[in-house]
């Protein structure tokens, strides 16, 4: 009511002013104009669909303190740029796609270039979540569920999706917090989970469990997670499954198996090369594999919680190329597919991953955006004012579900084709023609160096083999036995 409150003080003026002048007084009409105005635009944002900040706040929601739009805290590119060619390529007439699923896996999926990254329901509105979904299935790319459970939410819009299973194993959780192996296999059953991921850590609070403010725990919320209403959900900071990498990669695989032979993978931000040198090790000693690791950046940020620094964890740039040059190095990159996640926006930023040895990319911020976040900073508060990031019903009919999904088909496709005349300008018409040399960074007046040039990039098999000294020590101390 209040948020409507300044467009009906204004409509009973401007009644009040325009019955004045009809009785008579013809000065009244000076005042009378200018209201009634005022309240045929006010009653315009709140019919209107497209603006879900002006349909929640008529008429105040075009003032600048409340509809500025914040950056969306994406690391800047400056100085890095992307090497065009005097032979340009004819652009791909499709999207590219990759194929995710190795050798274990019975039921590959092929995963867009861009995808929408993890966020939850709890974190995000049902109708958010539901957008999103429906987005996903007009342009046939996936959605990661995040850590918060599958829900009647993600699956009613028919978009393919990625069940993400956490620490906190929500929607596959027995009443002791453990993870419950027969729920799991019934719902990875659904035709709408393509892929399940299990989220080791996550650049908004790497090494830490998630957050859920108790204010955005609803009835549903909490029966879809099985936790008290109005409680905050802290996950935690642990898996209680596995405790070493060796039990990590073995978990994978029984998950896939639970899964029906659908591609299963990790999420991760980087911490310790060491650790990840670990589960490498585990893989090769047991033979077995993920089909995809998903490395998010310390960028990454949170749907749920307070903003949080991104002081922990390795940036994306450093943990895509450790990953990808770890699983090189032990040979299994040609079955492993590798996502990344953290600062996604634009076509530029897709080449750019790809280059760095990602396979595919997801975005989060660029996503909620196109469902209409105006990056007011309110996510933990539940008062978000266009619907995104709220459980409030009242605040979330501002969402128009089906506009708002057009809104996220439309920058997914956009940004797609971008990325695909961007590398057709370089003179390769596909991801697998890209290099780290492709990408060029400025290192000091005058100075540019590729990173081909700044990194070092191992060969195949070359831990195996025998380690160059760069890495020896780590992959020395690396223990399948052991993450410290």
């Amino acid at each position: 009511m209040r948020r409507v409150l300044p467009l009906l003080l204004i409509a009973v003026g401007a009644a009040w002013t325009t019955l004045a002048a009809c009785a008579g007084s013809a000065r009244w009409w000076g005042a009378a104009g200018p209201l009634l105005a005022l309240t045929a635009l006010g009653v315009r944002d709140l019919v209107q669909r497209p603006d879900a900040l002006l349909r929640a706040y008529p008429l105040t929601g075009r003032l600048p303190f409340v509809s500025r739009r914040r950056d969306d805290g994406r690391p800047g590119a400056a100085g890095e740029f992307l090497v065009s060619s005097l032979a340009p390529a004819e652009p791909a007439e499709e999207p590219p796609v990759v194929r995710v699923g190795g050798p274990d896996c019975r039921l590959p999926y092929d995963m867009a270039l861009l995808n929408v990254s993890a966020m939850s329901f709890g974190a995000l509105s049902p109708r958010a979540v539901l957008a999103l979904n429906r987005g996903a299935a007009l342009g046939r790319f996936a959605q990661d569920t995040g850590e918060g459970g599958l829900t009647e939410h993600h699956l009613r819009g028919g978009g393919d999706l990625v069940w993400e299973i956490g620490t906190g194993y929500f929607g596959c959780r027995t009443g002791e917090g453990r993870f419950d192996a027969r729920e799991f296999a019934d719902k990875a059953a659904l035709p709408e989970v393509r892929c399940v991921s299990l989220k080791l850590s996550q650049g908004a609070a790497p090494g830490g469990g998630a957050l859920l403010p108790g204010v955005k725990v609803s009835a549903s919320v909490a029966r879809e997670r099985k936790v008290p209403v109005g409680e905050p959900v802290v996950s935690p900071p642990g898996h209680r499954e596995f405790s070493t990498p060796r039990e990590l990669v073995l978990f994978l695989a029984w998950l896939r198996e639970l899964a029906g032979g659908k591609p299963t993978g990790v999420k991760l931000c980087v911490g310790s090369r060491r650790e990840f040198l670990a589960v490498c090790r585990a893989m090769v000693a047991e033979g077995v594999a993920p089909d995809f690791v998903v490395v998010d950046g310390s960028e990454g940020g949170s749907g749920a919680a307070p903003p949080y620094a991104g002081e922990v964890g390795l940036p994306l740039t450093e943990g895509l190329i450790t990953v990808h040059n770890a699983l090189v190095g032990v040979g299994l990159r040609d079955r492993v597919r590798i996502g990344a996640s953290g600062g996604v926006a634009t076509g530029a930023d897709v080449v750019r991953r790809l280059a760095q040895g990602a396979d595919y990319t997801n975005a989060a911020r660029a996503m909620m955006r196109a469902v209409g976040c105006v990056g007011t900073g309110r996510c933990h508060t539940n008062t978000c004012p266009v619907g995104v990031a709220t459980q409030d019903p009242r605040r979330m009919r501002a969402l128009d579900v089906d506009d708002k999904a057009r809104r996220v088909h439309a920058y997914q496709r956009e940004t797609v084709r971008d990325a695909v005349r961007i590398m057709a300008s370089m003179g390769v018409r596909g991801p697998a023609g890209l290099t780290p040399a492709h990408l060029v960074r400025r290192t000091g007046p005058g100075t540019v160096r590729s990173c081909a040039e700044l990194y070092e990039w191992l060969e195949p098999g070359a831990l195996l083999s025998g380690p160059p000294e760069s890495w020896a020590a780590d992959w020395k101390a690396a223990d399948p036995d052991g993450f410290s």
